[in-house]
């Protein structure tokens, strides 16, 4: 878990994701749609990528991909962000992560 560690180290909001993962896109269009930046990590792209998911898997990332991390935390996945996003409870976390200001 340490590979994750690093990569998730002060950054606001970070998404694990694959190109071809359709809940990863809607999780990263949420999150842009409010003013975040995230930083976007794409398995299928990156070297170490099978490690990476192998470290969100022992994490209990299943599926693997998207993996949302909040404020250096792992938040989830697509069902986790949706249900805070009903909640009214992703912005809130978004802003004391200091990915958004407003």
């Amino acid at each position: 878990m340490d590979v994750v560690t690093s990569m998730v180290a002060d950054r606001p909001v970070v998404i694990f994701s694959r190109t071809t993962c359709c809940m990863s896109h809607t999780i990263k269009t949420l999150i842009n749609g409010f003013g975040a930046n995230p930083t976007v990590y794409e398995l299928d792209e990156i070297q170490n990528g099978q490690q990476v998911e192998r470290e969100l898997q022992q994490m209990g990332c299943n599926p693997s991909v998207p993996a949302v991390f909040i404020g250096e935390r792992l938040v989830g996945g697509a069902n986790q962000v949706m249900s805070l996003q009903l909640r009214n409870q992703l912005v809130p976390l978004l802003k004391r992560a200091g990915a958004i200001w407003i």
